[in-house]
């Protein structure tokens, strides 16, 4: 099966259409956030304040890219442990945030909050971050500079490998893994 290919920032109606376990190609706009990322972003939204830089409609991509060699758009770029932005991902969600990008499985809450939210979460692969850089376009940072390698930065991307992880039904590609993989093995 060939993957879909989709551009970021990806409308509600197809993201609606996709279905775990599906392989995309992404292409367009995405920015990048980790940890401290996530805790500035819920804390402004929790303040009642305007976020540094508008994610409403858009892909979060749980990243921070390497230093940028010569002659590149990005250093080596990979997905961090997307749990561990787990407590932040529900605000961000219900702000209007889109699509995730990271690696791993996600919390009962983050699965309700994307179904709530009509949004999806992303696999990419982990352990690929030089492959991964090079479907980097373009790197500019838009928040939090001082954050160094964890700033915001909104990135370019073209033909970006990933796996639907979950969709906005709740489906689980992982979990659906796992049953698959005990169903063989038991039987």
């Amino acid at each position: 099966m060939q993957p879909i290919r989709l551009t970021a920032p990806v409308a509600r109606e197809d993201l609606a259409k996709l279905r775990a376990g599906e392989r995309v190609l992404l292409s367009g706009v995405v920015y990048t956030a980790r940890d401290a990322a996530h805790a500035r972003l819920c804390a402004a939204l929790e303040a009642g304040q305007p976020l540094p830089v508008d994610l409403r409609g858009q892909t979060v991509f749980y990243a921070g890219p390497t230093p940028t060699p010569p002659q590149r758009a990005s250093g080596a770029i990979g997905p961090t442990t997307s749990m561990r932005m787990d407590a932040f991902t529900p605000a961000l969600l219900a702000y209007g945030v889109n699509a995730l990008i990271g690696k791993g499985g996600r919390s009962p809450a983050v699965r309700e909050a994307l179904m709530r939210a009509g949004a999806v979460y992303f696999a990419a692969i982990g352990g690929c971050a030089a492959y991964m850089s090079a479907c980097v376009k373009s790197v500019e940072v838009v928040a939090y500079d001082d954050l160094g390698a964890e700033s915001v930065k909104r990135l370019v991307v073209e033909d970006m490998p990933l796996t639907v992880a979950l969709d906005c039904r709740g489906f689980d590609a992982y979990a659906e893994g796992v049953r698959a993989y005990l169903a063989q093995r038991d039987a």
